[in-house]
């Protein structure tokens, strides 16, 4: 095991609707991260679930005469299908109706009851079903929930309330200690301005429904769901448990990656939750932004929402994960469509990478009869120092980029050295080489560009985990997911001489129809 750990988290999913490009889009980033980190020997956790508590579940699963359990038992598996075939490496999968999430709010709930930090009052305010969130007069919008426009309800129940308020100076203290905790900066200046606003105690409890886990002083009242739902980071862990072996390893999560919809949660309660009960709080909360199709956010009402399969099924999965880490600066709003997912499918991946493999693996097995050739020994030339140099910068800025969360950059440093495998083919022409009889410097082109292939498929991996694994199978090396120290492996010149590489069917068939 690893002395290096690493836990990353997605939101857990609220079970109202299958998985659409949203929590999709949540979920490969946190994966692509994930999956780096285990190829720089870390020992990960990475963690995603679903949220099924809470008045909208207990309503949707009447409206459809079942019981609730009976509905997110029903719709669960489609999320385990939906990250299955996007090839989402997850460690651990946690739904909030599980006994081990129960055992863990009940515990989180009587330690800070002990500690002084609840109290029972009277709630009397604005309540959105569909957001499960609770508004002051002062925040409504024309009379509506700000943040989905839709109608409220006017309450008054007895509730249990945190003493969040108390908390107001403790997290702007929390903040300028912890800089990093909430990224990227836009996000961190939204949450300053609402703590410094001032904060008041939250309701933690309702009495209208038992859709919820109890309170364990008070079992006649169920955890608000928001605050049920935050636990889940830890309760996955086994707090509350009896064994806090995983807990003890892997906490505090370095990730908590949310959209930018819910960084009140994430950012000022969930925070103010673990400071009451002497918990440290994650190393970090990442929101990210909103997917846009022709300046709207993406949703389902709105009628301008694809699902991931269909764009598998045009796409592939390895195609999709690339579109959406390539073209969308994780943090920032960004515009999807479907014609610049082609013009990406075309370029980046048929053009660029998949007909740089093609072309490479037919000259090995015409000029070669399909084995690699022996590494050079002569002194390189000054096309060869370019390659070997980009090569040779490609872990560092990679992890620079990665570190940054900014896949962006961290895929086009690796097309660095895509681009110029292609540069280098086109100006070497082993075509010519082999014409001419020069076998010494055709075998040097060849193994160089295996070599760069090779490297180039280890920082494709953590996006492209299934082509990835491809090209080194048609290389005929081991299992690259096997990889715990990519700095080392990528480093020139570890392509054995003499394997067998294999050409296959094209890894991206180029999209001719109109998108």
């Amino acid at each position: 095991m690893s002395d290096k750990t690493f836990y990353v988290t997605t939101p857990i999913y609220y079970v109202n609707a299958e998985p659409h490009l949203g929590t999709a889009y949540t979920t490969i980033a946190a994966d692509a991260i994930a999956r780096y980190r285990r190829m720089t020997g870390h020992d990960v956790m990475f963690l995603t679930g679903l949220d099924e508590h809470g008045q909208k579940i207990a309503q949707a699963a009447e409206d459809n005469g079942m019981s609730p359990q009976e509905w997110v038992d029903a719709i669960a598996p489609k999320f385990k299908a939906a990250w299955d075939m996007l090839g989402v490496s997850y460690d651990d999968f946690i739904r909030t109706t599980e006994p081990r999430h129960k055992k863990g709010v009940q515990a989180f709930w009587t330690e800070l009851y002990d500690r002084g930090f609840l109290y029972q009052g009277n709630y009397e305010g604005w309540y959105c079903v569909p957001d499960e969130t609770y508004w002051t007069e002062e925040q409504l919008e024309d009379g509506k929930c700000p943040q989905c426009s839709r109608d409220v309800q006017f309450i008054k129940e007895d509730n249990w309330f945190f003493k969040l308020s108390e908390f107001q100076q403790p997290l702007l203290d929390f903040y300028e200690s912890h800089p990093d905790f909430v990224q990227p900066e836009t996000r961190r200046n939204e949450v300053l301005s609402f703590v410094k606003g001032g904060l008041r105690d939250l309701s933690i409890s309702r009495t209208n429904f038992t859709w919820g886990v109890p309170l364990p002083f008070a079992e006649d009242h169920v955890t608000y769901v928001w605050i049920d739902a935050l636990l889940n980071y830890i309760t996955a862990l086994g707090y509350g448990g009896e064994d806090h072996e995983r807990f003890d390893r892997y906490w505090p999560a370095d990730y908590n990656f949310v959209g930018k919809d819910i960084i009140r949660f994430h950012c000022v309660i969930w925070p103010a939750m673990l400071l009451a009960a002497g918990i440290a709080p994650p190393k970090s909360v990442f929101a990210h932004g909103f997917l846009l199709t022709k300046g709207e956010k993406m949703s389902k009402s709105k009628g301008n929402a694809q699902t991931p399969a269909s764009l598998v099924e045009r796409f592939g999965v390895d195609a999709y994960r690339y579109y959406f880490m390539r073209d969308v600066q994780f943090g920032q709003d960004g515009s999807i469509s479907m014609e610049s997912m082609v013009q990406r499918y075309n370029g980046d991946l048929a053009n660029d990478w998949g007909n740089l493999v093609s072309r490479l693996l037919n000259m090995t097995e015409k000029y070669f009869d399909g084995l690699t050739p022996a590494a050079p020994t002569a002194e390189p030339t000054d096309a060869d120092a370019t390659l070997l140099a980009i090569a040779g910068v490609l872990p560092e800025k990679y992890e620079a980029a990665m570190v940054r969360l900014d896949y962006v950059s961290a895929l086009e440093a690796a097309w660095d050295l895509i681009k110029e495998c292609n540069r280098y083919i086109e100006t070497q022409a082993p075509w010519t080489l082999a014409k001419e009889g020069d076998d010494a410097r055709l075998a040097a082109v060849i193994y160089n560009t295996l070599e760069a292939v090779r490297i180039s498929a280890l920082f494709t991996a953590p996006v492209m985990p299934n082509t990835s694994a491809d090209v080194w199978t048609r290389l005929g090396l081991g299992d690259i997911t096997a990889v715990t120290d990519i700095a080392a492996v990528a480093e020139w010149g570890q392509l054995p001489a003499g394997l067998r590489v294999s050409k296959g069917e094209p890894l991206y068939p180029r999209i001719y129809e109109e998108a």
